[in-house]
């Protein structure tokens, strides 16, 4: 049998902390995205190779924030130590936060998107505040191949 996506759309509530060095960008929201966050993606890319004490160089933290006009989208790695960071970059010590985690793929973060808001609201669960928690896409990054595993965790409420 052949699978069509390797999304699973799996629903689950985590916790998770997480340091991160990377790079962002801002664009108007949301007439400039995906554009703005595939573009940090591509420039962060070239340079994840200069970020040391890295947890895994092939796992790409996308933490986001948005309102009706702007949205800044990271594109970081997870570092043991946010102690040395390269000229142009930024750390980001990401608390423990409660999320809704989901499991979808590159192809397919519509489709998760709408998944776990519906998934949140049919539990019970609340979106955080975003001036409290970051959202965010995490992207398993694989060579040569057009669909990656892609994790969306969104912040809620205890």
């Amino acid at each position: 049998m052949i699978q069509n996506s390797i999304a699973t759309f799996k629903c689950e509530v985590v916790q998770r902390k997480v340091q991160l060095v990377g790079q962002c960008a801002t664009g108007n929201f949301p007439q400039s995205f995906p554009e703005v966050a595939m573009n940090v993606q591509q420039v962060f890319e070239k340079r994840r190779g200069e970020v040391r004490k890295t947890v895994n160089p092939d796992v790409i933290y996308s933490p986001y924030l948005a309102n009706s006009l702007v949205a800044t989208y990271f594109a970081c790695v997870e570092v043991k130590e946010c102690d040395d960071i390269p000229k142009g970059m930024l750390a980001l010590n990401i608390p423990m936060t409660t999320y809704a985690k989901i499991s979808c793929s590159n192809k397919t973060i519509d489709k998760g998107y709408e998944r776990i808001f519906s998934w949140m609201k049919d539990n019970g669960y609340r979106q955080e505040s975003l001036e409290k928690a970051f959202p965010m896409e995490v992207f398993y990054f694989e060579d040569d191949v057009e669909e990656e595993i892609v994790e969306l965790y969104i912040p809620i409420i205890d």
